[in-house]
């Protein structure tokens, strides 16, 4: 299970909930289940949470800010566009992989949030999607980056990287920043001009 052993009884109950919700499916998990791993009672547990609903929107609203800081960051500071995709890339591989439960929960399962938590989520995923979409827009003004369907390029982008929570593992082979490195290769690929790849290149 969850190490816990520098993690407050809130942070172990949130924790384990996620490994859960990764493991099992956060509508078949139940706070008995959460109790349980934790070797409480489920009584003692409402102290901490008041309810599964509760863990999953502190979850999914901590991962998507995490998100949001990041590609903040990068649009604050100025790069070319391709060093910005690059450095937004690395930064969301990085998120992905440093909790890989809280990551599977924050990707597979936001759609089961409440009413009201899911629309202020999907705002915050639309903002987050519309900042990447500036960096590629910006990248075809420049003239570095070829003239695309910026909606179906951002969507394949966080597609590639979101998809590392399914096989990513700590004692693999390559480590986050090696990872992101191939996958802004491979976009890249894709996206440059040829010009800006090849340096021999004549219109």
């Amino acid at each position: 299970m969850v190490d816990n052993s520098t993690m407050s009884r809130k942070e172990q109950v949130i924790a384990t909930a996620a490994q859960l919700f990764r493991q099992k499916g956060y509508e078949a998990t139940s706070m008995r289940d959460i109790a349980t791993a934790l070797n409480m009672e489920a009584a003692s547990l409402y102290h901490h949470i008041k309810s599964k609903e509760e863990i999953l929107e502190m979850i999914c609203f901590t991962m998507a800010q995490k998100f949001l800081a990041a590609i903040a960051e990068v649009n604050d500071i100025y790069f070319n566009s391709e060093e910005k995709l690059r450095k937004a890339i690395l930064h969301h591989v990085e998120i992905i992989t440093e909790d890989i439960d809280k990551s599977a929960v924050f990707l597979r399962e936001w759609r089961s949030l409440p009413e009201k938590s899911l629309l202020d989520f999907t705002q915050l995923r639309n903002h987050y999607e519309q900042e990447f979409t500036h960096i590629i827009s910006h990248g075809m003004d420049e003239d570095i980056f070829e003239h695309v369907d910026t909606k179906f390029a951002v969507l394949s982008i966080l597609s590639s990287v979101n998809w590392i929570n399914e096989w990513y593992r700590p004692e693999g082979k390559m480590n986050p920043t090696e990872i992101a490195q191939k996958i802004s290769d491979f976009v890249m690929g894709g996206l440059r001009k040829k010009f800006v790849t090849d340096p021999n290149y004549k219109p």
